[in-house]
């Protein structure tokens, strides 16, 4: 073998030889790749609004002149400052003794006003709460009242109400199908009792929405 032909042949063995080498380090680099974790990059979910819902009452006291709108809730949470002057303002006028509402009354306030479709309207509050003292008194000033011996008034638990603009009749209606509580019926005096004891219904004074309902159907029967 002459000198030309050795070296072709070593420069063969060495390009092989390289060419091996670059293969090799290509592949490892090629897994190095592979095996770094990477990171998706995620655009941060949009952050959701949250709409704070308060709610407000407003009222006028029939028997002290007084006026209060308050807050008294607020993103689910009762506002204690808010009750505390709401228990003032609902305190038993004869004695000025205060005592603390089930604040599930103010609720019932609140759903009826909507219910009405007046959510912002005045409720002018008959009575509120009446200390046993208080709740005598008007039990026994006559022979027939109205006023219960165990009323829901002395639990802090009641309220009589007129909303202006709305009939009697129609607040009851609006009170009953709520079905949150109880709803007395004052059509002589004219006012509604709410309270968020049992739930039940009644009547006192006036004629009878049963009788009245009898009475038109027996004129439509003989016209």
């Amino acid at each position: 073998m002459n000198l030309s032909s050795r070296t072709s042949r070593t420069l063969a063995i060495a390009f092989t030889t390289l060419t091996t080498l670059g293969i090799a380090a290509g592949a490892r680099a090629v897994r190095a790749a592979e095996e770094v974790p990477v990171t998706p990059v995620t655009k941060p979910a949009p952050a959701k609004p949250t709409l704070a819902e308060t709610f407000r009452l407003r009222m006028h006291h029939l028997h002290t002149g007084e006026d209060i709108d308050v807050a008294y809730k607020s993103d689910g949470e009762y506002d204690l400052g808010g009750i505390a002057k709401l228990n003032h303002f609902l305190r038993d006028h004869r004695t000025q003794n205060t005592a603390d509402y089930d604040p599930r009354e103010f609720d019932l306030l609140h759903a009826l006003l909507v219910k009405l479709g007046k959510p912002n309207a005045t409720i002018d509050i008959v009575c509120g709460y009446r200390t046993p003292w208080s709740n005598n008194f008007l039990r026994t000033r006559s022979s027939s009242t109205g006023v219960a011996e165990h009323s829901q008034h002395m639990l802090s638990k009641a309220i009589d109400i007129r909303i202006p603009g709305v009939s009697t009749l129609a607040l009851r209606n609006a009170a009953l199908s709520l079905g949150m509580g109880g709803v007395g019926y004052y059509p002589t005096s004219q006012f509604v009792h709410v309270d968020v004891g049992p739930v039940r219904q009644w009547q006192f004074g006036g004629r009878s929405l049963q009788t009245a309902s009898r009475k038109h159907s027996h004129r439509n029967r003989r016209a």
